[in-house]
Parts: C-alpha cells; sequence; structure tokens
C-alpha cells in the first residue's frame, strides 16, 4: 500500500513552513510598522505565529513519524524537539530572548526535515 503522501513530499512542505515561520519571526520586529502601510497587519497578529507554529508541529510529526520506520534514526526526531523547545522558551519562559530563539527554533525544525530527507533517500529500499 502506498502512503498518502510521499515522506520526501512531508519533508519539503515542513522545510518550506518552518522556514516560513522562521523569517515571519525574525524579520517582524523590523517591519512591524509598516505592516498597515502595506495592507498586511495581520501578519502581526498572534494568531498567524500559532498558526504557522502548529502547522510545523502536525507536519514534522506526521513527516518524522512517517520516515521513522524506513530509517530508523532518531537524529531527525532530536533535532525537531530541540526546534519546539527552542520556540518554547522563547514564548514561555525566556521572553527576553524571544526574537533569537524563536527564529532559531524554526530554523532547527527545517534542519531537522532536511536531515529527515537526507536520512530517507539515502535508504531507497523501504
Amino acid at each position: 500500500m502506498k502512503p498518502f503522501v510521499k515522506s520526501a513530499r512531508l519533508d519539503q512542505l515542513g522545510i518550506t513552513a518552518s522556514l516560513a515561520c522562521a523569517i515571519h519571526c525574525a524579520a517582524l520586529p523590523f517591519v512591524i510598522s509598516t505592516l498597515p502601510l502595506w495592507g498586511l497587519g495581520f501578519l502581526a497578529n498572534s494568531w498567524v505565529e500559532i498558526t504557522m507554529i502548529c502547522l510545523s508541529l502536525v507536519i514534522g510529526v506526521w513527516s518524522l513519524a512517517s520516515a521513522y520506520p524506513k530509517h530508523k534514526k532518531i537524529t531527525p526526531i532530536a533535532v525537531l524537539l530541540a526546534g519546539f523547545g527552542s520556540i518554547a522558551l522563547g514564548h514561555y519562559f525566556i521572553e527576553s530572548l524571544e526574537a533569537i530563539l524563536i527564529p532559531l527554533g524554526g530554523f532547527t525544525i527545517a534542519a531537522a526535515h532536511f536531515i529527515n530527507w537526507k536520512y530517507s533517500r539515502s535508504c531507497q529500499h523501504s
């Protein structure tokens, strides 16, 4: 039985979503005052950030869980957890470093997908 969505496609989607989240979080402090001029004031709302984080979480868990039986490597899962840990630290515990920790978490999540994708490509025998 073929999977509904291939793991490689999920990793590509996860990389895209995570990088978009990281760029959003890194750039928002610099452009927040100009967003209404461009009609993009909604990007400053917290629901946009929460939606991006939830989307990254769902795609990350789905992608890594579907690829784990294929390559049996724990590294992508550990990197994914580190990325979400960085985001949680920035949001809830070390708010003074939020502008650094949250984009770092997004890039770390993208790295987890990249590592997962590389591992999945290296074992085509499934």
